[in-house]
């Protein structure tokens, strides 16, 4: 498979590299990048030794798998510029972990194969994040036939692979955004209330790194039933009634919210445990 990228931004960067570093060349080569800005084209190219293209359609041409990988917003655009006519025979694909392959409109029309590529995985940077990749489980959602060769391809790297329905998109995308963006709005707001308290934030960050970390890999290791500890899980209703009296309204709410959460495992943790009066109090 012959792979070219629209688009040079971090994703389409680090794919390359770790496609062109990591995975069977004689199953997978990377021919090169095309980009409206062109010195980000030719940094891609550099850094993963291949070829810059003049346009769009140029890297249609010259590969059997075509990845978009720009902004969300600007998926449909190239879509919509691409002389259909060249697409006939090629997987047409893009990064987007919110979007279906639906967005290839018309796609079937002109013989190509649509397809969503997500690593589950945050890039942060395009230098070094593709030594990584290889831990890194992607989902597919598209055409049977472009699903089944790209799973072969990323298996063929190492890589794990989950493929989904594409209505289910944009739910598996909330979930993404809830396990990394919405649990730095738990930690920084646990890291406040620590420097209400006299901490400084290197201080609130530091002293409770062990404390965060252990969880987070206990959750990982065993699921979050086992890992569950504290206050709701021992229904210990007088600690939970001190925390809710010293929090501000914003903070009470998020803490009754996740709270609810944490009786619900509680009860499956613990069967035999009388949690209504608890219950109660977090929802009140």
């Amino acid at each position: 498979m012959n792979v070219g990228f629209i688009g040079a931004g971090k994703a389409g960067c680090s794919l390359g590299k770790y496609f062109t570093s990591s995975c069977d060349k004689d199953n997978l080569t990377v021919t090169g990048y095309y980009s409206l800005i062109e010195e980000e084209a030719n940094w891609a190219a550099a850094f993963t030794n291949t070829q810059v293209f003049d346009t769009s359609d140029e890297v249609v041409v010259a590969n059997d798998s075509i990845i978009i990988s720009t902004p969300d917003g600007a998926i449909r655009e190239v879509w919509d510029s691409l002389d259909k006519a060249m697409i006939k025979g090629r997987i047409v694909c893009h990064l987007s972990g919110s979007l279906s392959s639906d967005v290839f409109s018309g796609i079937e029309n002109f013989g190509g194969y649509p397809i969503s590529i997500h690593p589950l995985f945050a890039f942060s940077d395009k230098e070094s994040v593709y030594k990584q990749l290889n831990n890194v489980c992607f989902t597919l959602e598209g055409h049977p036939f472009a699903v089944s060769a790209w799973k072969k391809m990323l298996e063929t790297c190492g890589n794990e692979v989950v493929t989904i329905e594409k209505e289910k998109k944009p739910l598996y995308h909330a979930a993404a955004s809830v396990l990394s963006n919405h649990v730095v709005a738990i930690l920084d707001t646990g890291y406040k209330m620590l420097m209400d308290c006299g901490f400084s934030d290197e201080q609130a960050r530091q002293y409770t790194g062990m404390l965060v970390m252990k969880n987070v890999a206990h959750v990982v290791e065993d699921g979050t039933i086992a890992a569950l500890t504290g206050p709701i899980e021992r229904n210990d209703i007088g600690t939970v009634k001190k925390h809710l009296e010293v929090l501000d309204d914003d903070k009470k709410r998020l803490y009754k919210m996740c709270g609810k959460v944490l009786v619900d495992i509680s009860k499956v943790k613990n069967p035999d445990r009388d949690y209504v009066h608890l219950q109660e109090l977090l929802d009140n």
